[in-house]
């Protein structure tokens, strides 16, 4: 056996489809094994393995072992003479695994190597090659300099930015997405090292390959996408720890320990400097368009408040009690904030209508509370009145200045209406247009581009391969969608390359799937297009389901005396609403199957279901499996009511 290659999944079923079909493509004509070893993911990864990839060795641990130890249970059992640790959110060129065995059998002295790698845009991924991250190489890159200096010999040997990243070269440590190694040199020196949980075991084994006489060779005559980030999310404060503490693991043992202390200080320097960046970042990220609706909003009210008391209320003398600015304005500003927060305004992609309905909302309360007041604090209706409307002018504008400012998270309709081409032949174009228009509410424009360079012959296609640059223009493109079955891996590389400059995205469709697959950036939400997976899991929807369970659980638990005369068995009937208040139930959920169908959203488990809705018992597995599906996929608060008011003599159910 030549290779074996090792594929750690964790949750990530799509991405490890769409990897081991590269892996087939690229190991044809060569000896090749494939080791899955899956860290208990509850996503359906192992079912699909074991239906799509026929062959393949499929390790399921029972509960999350960490990536070197998941590793190390495969290469144990592995029988290739060159092991490769990859990524399942990766995808390989056609060539790839003939080329590294070619370098490999041609340079005796190389332990491992890696590849170059690129992002879901075709932009090179930097950590492709690294340096030692010494106490004083980790210190230039934990604050900065490395990324202020990325061609400097002194300051970027991190990620050895001084050397040319289209030659191959020796170089001090090799990526854990894409490595590969002699089993000989493992088998010598020793697996990876179970220390590391997650992250600095590449750096470890590419310093114990060098500490054997060895080199570690970047080689970048192939290339793989990396869809960084995917599987771990790097902006979390859970990243900063684990792979910060890694490196304070790897100090401790190969450094001398007065090195190692250095080292420690800077790194516990490190850990608490990005935490608060990270946390910061969080905070003012999602507080940024609250805060400066809250700050225009008052400002407005406020000056509309003094005009109004000035020159209409009080226009001969006399001053608002000093309450109305210190306690009556300001729950004016919370009211509108939080009905604009349940109405979606807060939510991406931004929609100024949300926020208009939000505001409308918001002064309808206000204003019904207001009528409930004592008359000493009811000041001006018309006040309230002209604030909403200031509110809603300054909350459009505010809006409409960040669009124009071209800030892609406040872009109006951002992830709405996109227009796609998808590069593929005639039978495969046709079955990713038809998955897409079902995977999305309102594809903009959807064209077909022939994967070859050859005659088109229309049935729909707009040209081909080779005018796919005229086409995105021409027609205004958003994203390029490549079907893998039909565009070697390659092809999909160089053109991600040529495109770059075009601003468009890409995604990859692999053969027989029902996703379609891309990322850009390692905090990019909705880059994961599944037929089966829409409108239950959307952030304003989760929200609205909650507001919902609470809102009818404190009218339930008002009306208890007389409802519990209605409802069967009412002393479980008051333990649900309690169970529900908590958060551990919800009044609607799926309904139970004796195979379960791990593809749906995880949601709280309900008291009652879609089936209630019906009024139907009795029902075969396979149609309570589809009304739980288009309870997922067209979920609504019209259909929450429906549940509660059909099964309403079920919510004591147990």
């Amino acid at each position: 056996m030549k290779l074996s290659v090792i594929i750690v999944n964790y949750n990530v079923r799509y991405f490890l489809e769409q990897c081991l079909h590269s892996v087939r493509e690229a190991s044809k004509g060569l000896e090749v094994e494939v080791f899955v070893v899956d860290n208990a993911s509850v996503d359906g990864s192992v079912k699909m393995v074991g239906e799509k990839f026929a062959g393949t060795h499929c390790i399921a641990n029972t509960e999350n072992v960490g990536f070197a130890k998941a590793n190390n249970q495969a290469i144990s059992i592995a029988k290739g003479e060159y092991i490769l640790l990859l990524n399942p959110d990766t995808v390989i060129e056609t060539d790839t695994f003939s080329k590294v065995i070619g370098f490999m059998d041609q340079h005796p002295d190389a332990g491992g190597l890696g590849v170059k790698m690129v992002d879901g845009k075709g932009n090179f991924l930097p950590e492709s090659k690294r340096g030692l991250p010494t106490p004083v190489v980790a210190f230039y890159k934990i604050f900065g300099l490395s990324r202020l200096f990325p061609h400097s010999p002194r300051f970027n040997k991190y990620h050895l930015g001084y050397l040319d990243k289209n030659k191959t070269h020796k170089v001090d440590v090799l990526s854990g997405a894409c490595m590969l190694v002699r089993k000989s040199i493992l088998d010598s020196i020793g697996y990876l090292d179970e220390q590391f949980f997650m992250y600095g075991e590449d750096i470890d084994l590419s310093y114990r390959i060098v500490k054997a006489g060895f080199c570690n060779y970047y080689f970048p005559e192939t290339r793989i996408i990396h869809y960084k980030g995917e599987s771990t999310k790097k902006g979390s404060l859970n990243y900063v720890f684990v792979f910060y503490n890694a490196m304070i693991i790897f100090a401790k043992k190969h450094f001398s320990p007065q090195n190692a202390r250095v080292f420690s200080i800077f790194i516990n320097l490190a850990i608490y400097f990005r935490a608060s960046l990270s946390v910061a970042f969080r905070v003012l990220r999602k507080a940024f368009l609250p805060l400066i609706d809250m700050l225009f909003t008052f400002a407005g009210i406020f000056a509309l408040a003094r005009y109004w008391e000035l020159k209409v209320i009080y226009p001969n003398g006399g001053h608002y009690p000093v309450e109305f600015y210190s306690f009556i304005l300001p729950g004016y500003l919370i009211a509108w904030l939080l009905a604009v927060y349940f109405s979606g305004g807060y939510d991406r992609p931004v929609k100024i209508w949300k926020s208009l309905q939000g505001m409308a909302t918001g002064t309808v309360i206000i204003l019904v509370i207001y009528a409930l007041l004592p008359a000493q604090f009811r000041f001006s209706r018309m006040l309230t009145i002209f604030g909403a409307a200031w509110g809603m002018i300054s909350m459009s504008g505010i809006r409409l200045i960040l669009h124009l400012l071209n800030i892609q998270e406040y872009r109006f309709g951002v992830g709405q209406s996109k227009r796609f081409v998808i590069v593929g032949e005639d039978e495969e174009s046709h079955r990713v247009a038809d998955l897409l228009k079902k995977a999305l509410n309102n594809p903009g424009f959807i064209g077909l581009v022939k994967s070859g360079n050859g005659l088109v012959d229309k049935n729909g296609f707009l040209g081909n391969l080779s005018q796919v640059q005229e086409i995105i223009k021409v027609y205004s493109i958003d994203e390029v969608i490549f079907c893998a079955r039909d565009v070697p891996a390659q092809v999909i590389i160089d053109q991600m390359a040529a495109l770059q400059g075009l601003e468009v995205d890409f995604k990859i469709a692999p053969p027989e799937s029902l996703s379609i697959i891309g990322s850009n950036s390692i905090n990019t939400a909705g880059d994961l297009y599944v037929i089966d997976i829409n409108s239950i899991n959307k952030v304003n929807n989760r929200r609205n389901k909650r507001v919902f369970d609470v809102i009818t659980s404190l009218a339930l638990l008002i009306s208890y005396p007389v409802t519990a005369f209605i409802v069967k068995d009412p002393a479980n009937f008051l333990l649900n609403i309690l169970k529900v208040l908590a958060g551990a139930r919800s009044w609607s959920g799926y309904a139970p199957v004796v195979a379960h169908d791990n593809k749906l959203p995880g949601i709280r488990a309900g008291i009652l279901h879609p089936t209630d809705a019906f009024g139907k018992t009795g029902l075969d597995e396979q149609s309570v499996q589809r009304l739980n599906i288009l309870y997922a996929r067209d979920y609504h608060l019209l259909g929450e009511f429906r549940i509660i008011f059909k099964g309403f003599r079920n919510l004591g159910r147990k």
